[in-house]
Order: C-alpha cells, then sequence, then structure tokens
C-alpha cells in the first residue's frame, strides 16, 4: 500500500457479524484548509460505529484523512462528508463522527453527524452495579 494521500477507503469483512459491537477511533490530527482565508484547520475526529459487513482499513483511514490537508473545507460540510465517504464504503448499522475543530478567532466548532441504517435498532443499554467501598465483615 502506498503512503500517498488517498480518497479510497480499504475495508476487511466484519469477523463477528452476528454481534453489535462498538469500534471507537479518534484521530487527532486532521487538517484542512479555511475556505476563506486559506489558513490551516486543525480538529480531531472521533468516529464511532457498530460495523455491519465490513470494517475500515486503518492504514487507508489515515490516508483517506491526509486527503484533506490541501482542500478548503467548511467544519460542517468536511465533517459530513467524511462521514458519507465512511458509511458508503462500510454500510454500517451505525456510525456517529464527532469533530472537534480546535478554537479559531476565539470559538471552537464541534460538528457531529450520525448515519444508521433504516432496518437497525440499537439493543437496550445494560446498566452493571459497581460494588464499591463495600466490605465483608464476618463477626
Amino acid at each position: 500500500m502506498t503512503t500517498q494521500a488517498s480518497k479510497t477507503l480499504e475495508t476487511f469483512p466484519n469477523p463477528q457479524l452476528l454481534r453489535d459491537y462498538h469500534i471507537h477511533m479518534e484521530i487527532p490530527e486532521f487538517t484542512c484548509l479555511c475556505p476563506k482565508t486559506g489558513q490551516p484547520d486543525f480538529a480531531t475526529l472521533i468516529l464511532d460505529y457498530i460495523p455491519g459487513e465490513q470494517c475500515v482499513e486503518l492504514k487507508s483511514l489515515k490516508l483517506y484523512m491526509w486527503s484533506f490537508r490541501d482542500e478548503g473545507h467548511f467544519h460542517e460540510a468536511v465533517t459530513n462528508r467524511i462521514l458519507d465517504d465512511l458509511a458508503a464504503a462500510l454500510k454500517p448499522r451505525f456510525m456517529r463522527l464527532t469533530a472537534k475543530f480546535y478554537v479559531r478567532g476565539g470559538i471552537f466548532t464541534n460538528v457531529v453527524a450520525e448515519h444508521r441504517q433504516e432496518d437497525w435498532q440499537p439493543a437496550p443499554f445494560v446498566e452493571l452495579s459497581r460494588f464499591e467501598n463495600q466490605s465483608n465483615t464476618r463477626g
């Protein structure tokens, strides 16, 4: 595989297709250009998804993210474009992309975009109790 920036997202088969499980990725070095000024915009992207039949290959994801470095994009547009590209390549059951852009002119911008398969519903959340600060004394 090349180390040149690329818009190609490679995938591999989900190793546990019968189970919903959560994949969490943090991408702290995302960069694109401000379409108004040409100055660099920096962000941490947080990708959370429940895979369908495919998972994203990490090196191709890195090269895909690099491909935005010399392109001008508004924060809202680039976040939604990345989500759309990932959702098209992976067809996940659920995907959320959070883009936390660093301060520019005294303003932090966070953009959150989601994709959900039409027929997918999450399993109910299970709250597990914690037994803290309890001692078993025998007398």
